[in-house]
């Protein structure tokens, strides 16, 4: 499979069943309504094991703008894939909201919470602090990017010729479990605050998706955080990457 498919399919995997708990727990009359966090934090990690397992071997699963930044800054990627890389996670970003919106449609019409239906698509802060949200998903995705730097192991080549470099990633059933529980214990320790993007096309793609389906008596898609949880993510996944970096040419 093209890696530039794989990882738009991850990435459609990814948000389908992310956003898929969500619409779960919060919309009205689902067989989950009401299960709460634990519920959530378990399906987003479930999610992205399951995002990981099916494409890794293609594309290396990145299925994450920030990961892929911070993999070419540690230069376990070539930077002349990452616009194509991101472009591709956006694309399936948006396809995957649109797909969980298609699959709980009647539970949409059904919920009378404008916020309800928006947490389905994006994240939202507990307290509506710009700086100190900013802060709290750039240290979520700093312990995501270097935990996945330093647990996966390198299986992808990236680039062709004296630019082809190896990329650190969760590739197969090892790789896809170790992604996950990451994903699930940063929600469980580390997402009550903001809702823990940790993934710029996690949020944006599906904050396009809002903005632009027809989803019944929906909100505005809250444009004014959307900076948030993609410069955060990205932060956060430089700075993890640079101390792996360092680490390496030290030892």
């Amino acid at each position: 499979m093209n890696p530039l498919l794989a990882e738009f399919i991850g990435t459609a995997i990814l948000i389908l069943l992310g956003n898929g708990v969500v619409a779960n727990v919060v919309l009205k009359g689902t067989k989950g309504n009401g299960g709460g966090w634990i519920v959530i934090c378990a399906g987003w990690g479930f999610a992205v094991y399951t995002a990981v397992l099916c494409v890794g071997e293609f594309s290396g699963a990145h299925i994450n703008p920030a990961v892929t930044v911070g993999l070419a800054v540690a230069e376990k990627f070539a930077w002349d894939d990452v616009a194509g890389f991101v472009a591709a996670q956006m694309a399936g970003a948006i396809t995957g909201a649109a797909l969980t919106f298609l699959f709980y449609q009647p539970h949409y019409a059904a919920t009378a919470d404008a916020d309800a239906k928006l947490a389905t698509f994006c994240t939202a802060p507990t307290f509506r602090l710009l700086p100190w949200n900013l802060l709290c998903e750039t240290i979520a995705t700093f312990v995501l990017v270097y935990a996945v730097l330093l647990t996966t192991d390198p299986q992808f080549s990236s680039g062709s010729g004296a630019n082809a470099q190896t990329v650190k990633v969760g590739l197969g059933s090892i790789g896809a479990i170790r992604v996950g529980l990451i994903v699930f214990a940063i929600g469980l320790c580390l997402g009550g605050t903001t809702g823990y993007a940790i993934n710029p096309a996690r949020d944006l793609g599906p904050r396009i998706a809002h903005a632009v389906l027809p989803v019944p008596g929906k909100r505005d898609s809250d444009w004014s955080y959307a900076p948030v949880p993609v410069i955060g993510p990205i932060a956060g996944a430089v700075l993890a990457a640079m101390l792996f970096a360092a680490q390496q040419q030290t030892g």
